[in-house]
């Protein structure tokens, strides 16, 4: 699990917009490619699938007012994840802190 500060700090709404708007443009262009991303949100957690290359929901995105936590889904042993999840983190630091 990945802890960070929720400094600006944004709602779980606020994130998940951010989320759908910009996350794809920001690791597509990390990875030089064209990944469908999935999202859905309810009350403050924000689940993420991959579904090109990670069968169910790779992540989820806890929000509180004091951090966001970025857990990765234990399921999903058959990718190595590291890569998105890397990607996916800097990008929520980028958002929150």
């Amino acid at each position: 699990m990945t802890t960070i500060k929720n400094i600006k700090p944004l709602s779980a709404e606020e994130l998940f917009d951010l989320l759908k708007k910009e996350f794809a443009p920001y690791i597509n262009s990390k990875l030089d490619s064209g990944l469908t991303i999935e999202y859905a949100h309810v009350y403050d957690v924000i689940n993420i699938s991959f579904p090109e290359v990670i069968t169910g929901i790779a992540f989820t995105v806890i929000v509180s007012v004091d951090e966001v936590s970025l857990e990765k889904n234990e399921d999903n042993i058959d990718y190595d994840s590291a890569l998105l999840q890397g990607h996916l983190s800097d990008f929520l630091k980028a958002k929150c802190e």
